[in-house]
Formats: C-alpha cells, structure tokens, sequence
C-alpha cells in the first residue's frame, strides 16, 4: 500500500514527534491506553463501512540512519479470533509551508475485516492514517519550542524622549474694577443724607444731578392790566376824599 499526507508543520518537528512514543500515542485516533503496558497499546476500534471492530494490540515506532521511521505492529480482536499484523515506513520530506508524509508497507487481516469488500477496507485504513497524520502534525506544532526574545543591552539608550505633558493652564475670570472713591456728586450727596434725618431724606427732593427740572410758569398777558384798574380806582376814590374834607375847613 502507498499513502501520501501533507502535515503542515517542518519536517524537523515531525520526525521529533515521530520519535516520542507518547506523542505518537496521542496521535492514534481512538486508542485508550492499558495502565501499566506501552504507551503505544491498548484498545482500538476501527468502523469499517457499517461495522465496528475492536481490536486490542501494541505499536512500535523505530528511526532509521535514513531519516525514515519504521513502523511495526499486530493485534487480535477484542471479540473474536482475527487478527491484523503491519508493517509501514513512513518517510517526512520537506515541502512548501510544511511535510509530505510518504507511508508505504504492507498489512495483512483475518477474521471479520477479511469479510467485508475491499474497497471499505482500502478507505478505513486511508481515512485512520490521515487522521494520525494531522493529529500527529497538532503534536509537533504544540511541542514547538517558542522563538527567543532578542537581548537589549543594558546600557542601550531609547532614540525618542517621551513627550512633555501639556501644561494646564486655568483662565480666571476678569473682574471688573472698583473706584477707590465715590465721584464728587455721589459723595456730596451721601454726606448730605447722612446729616439729615431719615424722615427728611424720605420726603425731600432730590439735589443735584438728580435734582427734577421745575416746570416753566405761564405768563398771561393781561395780568398787569387786571391788577392796575383796581389801584386807579383807590387813588381816584382817596383824591375825591381829601378833596371834600378841605372844603369844608373853608
């Protein structure tokens, strides 16, 4: 059998998770580990068209001087009397953004999985080796170890200053300025009030500035007139008078 896998991860990272066996272990889709055997074994089931067939077997990954890793293993089934043994190389090789795993080998089965077509066969080994594929790629990726941090030297000085903070600056209100002292009116007028009672500054008028403009007097034409009549009337009345009395001294 020949099977191709692309793991996005480099070729390093997989061949070192290739050769973790608990890395490998975690990789294998649906495998639940035997306390106390290798991490590689235990129980595993596989469904093939309609049917699930558990088998109970162990896994065995060793590297090679060429940079490949052999794979060997068997198992029995966990309910019956077949059995499955394999033999696979899987061979990383370094490709764009990632690795093409190469798996090639042979496998040979009996007992149920004998019975089934060979095509549901052909595509349950194909869709179990994908899956170890990429969870294997998840298991190199995880592992990776994180890039360093570059080293700044110690007396390494900054190129830019820090900027200044702005300065705050509070505007106070303008306040409108006070004569030192009252104009003259005003204080000749509050020097008057003072002297004067406060019934007096109540009812009399005001002075100065504030003083009301009197109202111009009428002039009526004929006033002379009317007041010269009943004085030439006195005159002529006292004229008449003095006159009588001389005659009579006569």
């Amino acid at each position: 059998m020949e099977h191709e896998v692309f793991v996005p991860v480099p070729a390093e990272r997989l061949r070192a998770a290739l050769a973790d066996p608990a890395q490998v272990a975690r990789a294998v889709p649906g495998l639940q580990q035997d306390a106390g055997t290798d991490p590689v074994a235990g129980r595993l089931k596989v469904r093939i068209g309609g049917h699930t067939i558990t088998y109970r077997g162990a896994v065995r990954v060793l590297a090679r001087e060429d940079g490949t890793y052999a794979v060997e293993g068997d198992a029995a089934e966990a309910r019956g009397s077949g059995s499955v043994r394999l033999a696979l190389v899987l061979a990383p090789r370094d490709t764009d953004a990632g690795t093409t795993l190469r798996i090639e080998g042979t496998a040979s089965a009996d007992g149920r999985v004998a019975e089934l077509a060979e095509e549901q066969v052909t595509a349950a080994v194909a869709r179990l080796l994908n899956r170890f594929a990429e969870n294997l790629g998840a298991e190199a990726a995880a592992e990776a170890p994180e890039a360093p941090e570059e080293d700044v030297p110690g007396d390494a000085v900054p190129d830019t200053e820090p900027e200044p903070e702005p300065e705050t600056t509070f505007l106070e209100p303008e306040v409108p300025e006070v004569p030192a002292e009252p104009p003259a009116e005003a204080a000749h007028a509050r020097r008057t009030m003072i002297g004067r009672s406060a019934e007096e500054v109540d009812h009399a008028p005001p002075r100065g500035r504030y003083a009301p403009v009197p109202a111009p007097q009428t002039v009526v034409p004929n006033a002379a007139l009317r007041w010269a009549a009943p004085a030439a009337a006195l005159v002529l009345a006292s004229a008449i008078v003095v006159g009588r009395a001389l005659r009579r001294r006569r």
